[in-house]
């Protein structure tokens, strides 16, 4: 069969993503904090959007009545008015001369410009301290007042500790060795490098370098440029002296504090059960991370995106957090405007662009307040047992029994839930909290969420007695009891999820603890 050229016409369906379409998926899983700086990033690039600055109302915000620049408000626009009185004078009286016919006096008598000059002479200026760095009321009324001359400074651990080494160090050569360790302590205070390699990258001796990190491991904070977790509790008891031979027993085995086995601790560190208790104490006191009180971001507030609270009616009101919502539109004026003007085709393909773009923004962020608003309104429909009773009443929820129940598909929930939170009569949560999985029913009625019942074995060995602590069995049998069917490998599962421990290490530590209480 000969092969010819031909032309043949096809038609086919197939699923395209528009670069609209990529724009309103990335919009619904943003966060709010990442959605006001996409929206900035847009305001700057596309000159057709404006934030829109009306309230919620639709109003125009009030704006202050502008200062005559030149001074001539008082005089020359009062004459250009029809010399009207002016308002406050007129309702309040305070004009000087109707202040003066209520007190029968002059002002001038009563209130002088200045106690030491003479009448019609100015009052002189004080004098400039200059070891004064607080501000007075004449700098706080000036026009060049800077806030930012009174923002603290913000020092880090190692701006810390460089200012003391420049105290305690003379010898250039042991400055730069301690500048060099310096630079190798990480955020928590401990020294990540190697002593040996790092006396050959300078060119300096071993124990010159093991000189200078003494030296700065007695710096402030204490337990700083420490080089395991060991060494920096012992630096800090040096510094308490609280060091002894039983406490580097002790400190020499923290994997046995970490298992919580306290009579091989006894026999090794030779130490009955009050000394170790206090031992323990004393271990708890210290701090782990000694550079963390320096390099400390602030942390950002959680804010909601959706509001929940309860109706006179017994119902819930459901609506989004104003806040969190950037308000854009787009400027057609000035797109109508620009577009007279615009001779060359480049210019009106980039103002088309601008304006599709600008429209498909603001219908994609409106597409959004709804979507997300109708997925919180399910979810509270869902749990309202929850948000009436609390969290022993979450109901085991899933992304598909939301989907079908608002119309939407799987993966559009899955993404107006993450990154979202809702601020409950309960407290704030993450939307992905009230979708649980479910545990039977050991009496074939409603099935369990897992939060629920993670938060029943919380409860119940919170509760336990010293005496009689529930063992993972103990604890099974207590929920199937109360109508959960569940496994103890669950239940070991969700203790370690809550970073509860085992049975055997909790009544070892209330055993210390007991013993502990018994002596104060």
């Amino acid at each position: 069969m000969a092969l010819s050229p031909k032309l043949e016409l096809r038609q086919s369906q197939s699923l395209v993503m528009t670069p609209q379409l990529m724009q309103a998926i990335k919009l619904l899983q943003l966060s709010n904090l990442d959605l006001v700086a996409y929206v900035d990033a847009e305001l700057e690039r596309n000159p057709l959007l404006e934030r829109d600055d009306r309230d919620e109302n639709g109003d125009a915000p009030l704006a202050a009545p502008e200062p005559d620049r030149d001074g001539e408000g008082a005089e020359g626009g009062g004459a250009a008015e029809g010399d009207q009185p002016d308002w406050l004078e007129t309702r309040l009286e305070t004009s000087p001369d109707a202040i003066a016919a209520r007190l029968d006096t002059d002002l001038a008598n009563v209130f002088p410009d200045d106690h030491g000059a003479a009448a019609g002479e100015a009052a002189p200026a004080p004098p400039l301290d200059p070891w004064n760095s607080t501000p007075t009321r004449q700098a706080l009324s000036t026009e060049d007042y800077n806030l930012e001359a009174f923002v603290a400074e913000t020092r880090s651990l190692a701006d810390h500790l460089t200012d003391q080494l420049g105290l305690a160090v003379d010898d250039p050569t042991r400055r730069l060795v301690g500048l060099a360790l310096i630079d190798e302590v990480d955020e928590a205070g401990y020294l990540r490098a190697d002593l040996d390699a790092l006396a050959d990258r300078l060119g300096a001796s071993r124990g010159l370098v093991a000189e200078v990190l003494d030296l700065l491991q007695s710096f402030d904070p204490a337990g700083v440029c420490a080089r395991d977790l060991a060494e920096c509790l012992a630096l800090q008891l040096k510094e308490r002296d609280r060091y002894d031979p039983a406490m580097a027993a002790l400190l020499g085995r923290l994997d046995l504090v970490a298992r919580r086995d306290y009579a091989q601790l006894r026999r090794i560190c030779g130490v009955d059960d009050e000394d170790l208790a206090e031992m323990l104490a004393e271990l708890k006191a210290l701090n782990p991370k000694p550079g963390s009180a320096f390099d400390s971001a602030p942390v950002q507030p959680v804010v909601p995106d959706v509001m929940v609270r309860a109706a006179p009616d017994g119902s819930w009101l459901i609506e989004l957090n104003s806040e969190t919502l950037p308000r854009v539109l787009v400027n057609q004026s000035y797109y109508a405007s620009v577009a007279r003007g615009s001779k060359r085709d480049g210019d009106r393909a980039y103002l088309a662009e601008c304006l599709q773009t600008a429209n498909w923004l603001v219908k994609s962020l409106d597409q959004r307040a709804k979507t997300i608003l109708k997925v919180s309104t399910e979810i509270v429909r869902q749990q309202d047992a929850f948000l009436a009773l609390g969290v022993e009443h979450l109901r085991p929820l899933n992304l598909k029994t939301v989907a079908e129940a608002i119309g939407m598909h799987e993966s559009t929930v899955s993404r107006v839930t993450s990154n979202k939170y809702m601020a409950t009569p309960r407290g704030i949560f993450e939307l992905k909290y009230f979708f649980t999985s479910a545990i039977a029913s050991s009496e074939g009625g409603e099935a369990h969420s897992a939060e629920a019942v993670r938060h029943r074995i919380k409860t119940m060995i919170d509760a336990e007695p010293v005496d009689a602590v529930l063992s993972d069995d103990t604890i099974v049998k207590m929920l199937r009891d109360s109508g959960v069917d569940i496994a103890r490998r669950t239940v070991a599962k969700y203790r370690e999820a809550l970073r509860i421990p085992s049975s055997v290490q909790r009544r070892r530590e209330k055993q210390a603890m007991s013993i502990t209480s018994e002596r104060i």
